[in-house]
This record gives C-alpha cells, structure tokens and sequence, in this order.
C-alpha cells in the first residue's frame, strides 16, 4: 500500500496549479497509446522519468477504474471505457467543425469532411453535403484505410516513414480502383508530394469520378483532417487552385477554435 507521504506528493499540485497525479495519469495514457497500446511498466518509467512505484500506483488506479488493464503478461493495455469517452469526444469534435465545414461548402460548391486518424484507420466525423444535385456523400462514422483517401494522405503526411511503412503491412494496400495507390513506395512518394504542396488529393482512387482535396488541422488535440469531395468534372485543377487556399484558411481558423476548447 502507498504510504500517506507518497500519497500527499500524488495528489499535490502540479506548476500549473492542476492535481499532479491526474496529469501523470493523463500523460501515462498517451504514452501508452503513443507506443500503440500496451506498454510494461519499465517502458512508461524511462519514457515518463517517473519512478515505477509511482507509476505502479498510477496504473493500478486506471486498472481499477476500467481505463487501462493488464494483460496475462503482465504489460498493461488500454481499456474498454476509453473507447466511450472516445467516441464521445469524436462527436463534440465533429459538431465544433459543422460551421466550418457548412463554409467550405458555401465557398466551393462541394461536400465537406472531417476525418481523424483512428489506429490505422481513417474515420469520418462529421460531413456537410454540397448543394448540388450530383454531389459526394460519405456516411459519418465509416471507416476506410489511409493509403487510398485524401485525408489519409493528409493525416499520415508528416509521419515517419518507418512508421507509415509499418502501418501499410498491418493494414495491406487493396485496390479500390484502378487509380488506387497500392505500394509502399508510391504512398510515400505520395506522402511526399502533400508535404511540397500542402494539401494531399484523391484522384478517383477511392472512387472512380470522384476527386477529394485534403488538408490536415494544424495542432490539433487529436490528429485531425479536413477535406472538400466532388465529381472529377468539377473538381478539376483549376479549380484546385481555388479550393485549396480555402481549405487551408479554414483549417487554420478550425486549429484556432479547438485551441480555445482546450485551453493550456
């Protein structure tokens, strides 16, 4: 059992004036899922800096709260209660960025889509449709791999490619269309052109007729992504040229709102 001196050191305040044992606990939690969801003690010790009797207690609280659980071998796991709170958060997420994707559509005529990165897959949150007669509709909630979207491209642009390569194995590169890229090399080449030109397109790779432009949400508390989708017919390059400047003032405003939700 932890004795009364360390308890008081958990609960003190921390420089910023918060409960230093909830920012521990919150900042173990993203260690966790930084390292891709399981992690053992030792490894949250030398990342953290914290003592593992520290880290121990931390632990064993989430484990008896529902949010983290140990494995059979001992390492330890996020649990099934963050999964609500997630999904939670992804709709609040959603519904902060309806205005602004509601002016994406007023300003270039096409559906708009926010999407985050959710594992290895992409998930959309929240959509506002074109006005059009023939315009793109993407079920809020559905999920599809990162290699054959605009999002995911963008998403995934600023990620090592070790890791993006480690990713593609887990997930394989099916072909959606005959436009879909599908290997490794191609993606990261593709990755490499977003970073140049900042903003990630869908060639009629997930559909055929259908072209998506993309952009990622600066500094977002959660890897974000928003992005405009219409027939290739419409969206062409020149309008590109158009779309994009749109689409990367809208992000930027997005990042500044979600910043204010989340303050610190």
């Amino acid at each position: 059992m932890p004795t009364s001196s360390a308890s008081t050191t958990d609960s003190a305040k921390s420089a910023s004036g918060g409960v230093q044992s909830l920012e521990r606990a919150f900042d173990l939690l993203e260690r966790m899922a930084d390292a891709g969801g399981e992690v053992g003690l030792s490894e949250l010790s030398a990342s953290s800096g914290l003592p593992l009797p520290t880290i121990h207690r931390l632990m064993r609280t989430l484990v008896s709260c529902g949010y983290v659980r140990q494995q059979a071998n001992r390492r330890y796991a996020l649990g099934p209660r963050l999964i609500r709170l997630g999904e939670s958060a992804s709709r609040l997420l959603g519904t902060w960025a309806r205005p602004y994707l509601a002016r994406l559509v007023e300003e270039t005529g096409e559906t708009a889509n926010m999407a985050l990165l959710d594992g290895d897959e992409i998930v959309y949150v929240a959509q506002v449709p074109s006005k059009h007669s023939m315009r793109m509709f993407t079920e809020v909630g559905r999920r599809v791999l990162p290699h054959s979207t605009g999002v995911g491209k963008a998403l995934l642009a600023h990620t090592p490619d070790d890791e993006v390569r480690a990713l593609l194995s887990r997930t394989g590169m099916p072909a959606a269309t005959e436009k879909t890229i599908t290997t490794p090399d191609g993606f990261l080449a593709a990755l490499e052109d977003v970073r140049g030109q900042g903003y990630a397109v869908d060639d009629n790779e997930q559909e055929i007729g259908v072209r998506c432009l993309a952009v990622s949400v600066p500094n977002s508390p959660t890897a974000a992504a928003i992005s405009i989708s219409g027939p290739a017919g419409r969206v062409t390059e020149a309008a590109t040229e158009k779309i994009v400047p749109v689409l990367q003032q809208v992000a930027a405003e997005l990042s500044e709102a979600l910043a204010s939700q989340n303050p610190g």
